[in-house]
């Protein structure tokens, strides 16, 4: 019996070793699994870790080099992809200061166009650094700025020839010689064309924020101003001739005249509500306005107003600087129209396919 005993001890001891190893192999499955899960919430931290990468790259870097040199100019780092090439720009004018943002002028390539202010970056990006070549487009003026110095200059320029000053005219000739009556009908007509321009520039031309070099306001003024001059001193001239035809000629030149001028407005106005209501998927149509009726021959029917306005005071004062104006005024006016009418034969083809550019039946 004790020998029993003494055998079953050890057998017990072993049934006890045993449970005793069961229990300690379930403590370290659970310190396995702890550790599993360690390493897979780890392995968790460490995929989401590019998607904080990813973030830090939402922003660009846009390195500005001068267009001749190549050096680099500065870098206009934190870029946002919803930003324009506007606020890169002026981010730029912060870092140069020397630079406006009307002033610079921005290329993709040495060679390549300027980009415009409204493009969105993101759209330039191939990488996080975005390069850019710089230009400095020299000192720049607003387009209404532009415009209204470049028509106050004829208004009151002719305005000066017509009262006759001493320093122009002599004044005993002046007193001496009747003026006829398409002179001062002439001055109407003039003023009134300019005054028209300056009221539309205010009030019915919308620009946004563009800019032009100061170069070309200088080249427009001197275009108009100096026409204006010779166009003014011939016909408020004491020996001004009238036209040959006389009363008729004059009365027939004026009702064109004031025709194209209401035209042109019309026509202005039209192109002005399209813009402002956003409408811009459809070429401009015709309204109930007899005016706006010339939509259905040409696409540009300003330009043929404007053109039909100096043909009729050419004929109106029948004098050679009215008609080499309105000569110059016809070729400038053309190129203008051709320019436009492409743009819209991409944008409208079936609509415009059919029209003139600027002159009816010439297609």
């Amino acid at each position: 019996m004790q020998g029993r005993q003494k055998s079953s001890t050890p057998e017990h001891k072993g049934d006890l070793a045993a449970h005793g190893g069961v229990l300690s192999m379930s403590h370290n499955d659970t310190r396995s699994f702890f550790n599993f899960s360690q390493l897979g919430l780890s392995t968790g931290n460490a995929k989401s870790s590019p998607v904080l990468k990813h973030s830090k790259i939402t922003y660009f870097e846009v390195e500005i080099l001068d267009v001749h040199s190549k050096k680099q100019i500065c870098i206009v780092d934190k870029v946002s992809p919803s930003s324009t090439l506007l606020d890169v720009k002026h981010k730029f004018h912060k870092a140069c200061p020397q630079w406006y943002p009307s002033r610079v002028g921005l290329q993709l390539e040495r060679n390549g166009p300027y980009l415009k202010d409204s493009i969105n970056i993101q759209s330039l990006a191939v990488s996080s650094i975005i390069t850019l070549y710089f230009t400095d487009l020299g000192q720049q003026v607003s387009w209404t700025t532009f415009f209204l110095i470049e028509y106050t200059g004829p208004l009151l320029i002719y305005l000066l020839f017509y009262i006759r000053l001493s320093t122009i005219y002599d004044q005993l000739e002046s007193k001496k010689n009747f003026r006829h009556p398409v002179v001062h009908l002439a001055c109407f007509c003039h003023c009134l064309h300019y005054i028209r321009h300056l009221l539309e520039t205010l009030f019915v031309h919308k620009f946004s924020g563009g800019h032009t070099p100061l170069k070309n306001m200088i080249k427009g003024c001197a275009f108009y101003w100096g026409f204006t001059s010779w166009i003014a001193y011939y016909i408020n001239h004491p020996r001004y001739t009238p036209p040959s035809f006389g009363h008729r000629q004059v009365s027939f030149a004026a009702l064109a005249f004031l025709t194209c001028e209401a035209g042109n407005h019309f026509i202005n106005v039209a192109l002005a509500h399209q813009n402002h209501s956003g409408n811009k998927a459809c070429f401009p149509s015709p309204t109930y306005n007899p005016f706006t009726w010339l939509f259905l021959l040409v696409s540009c029917p300003n330009y043929t107003y404007e053109v039909g306005s100096w043909i009729s005071f050419t004929v109106m004062t029948q004098t050679l600087p009215v008609g080499i104006f309105a000569f110059l005024m016809v070729i400038q006016m053309s190129l203008w129209a051709q320019k436009k009418h492409k743009q819209y034969l991409k944008r409208f083809y079936p609509e415009v396919r059919r029209k003139a550019a600027m002159i009816p039946v010439i297609f």
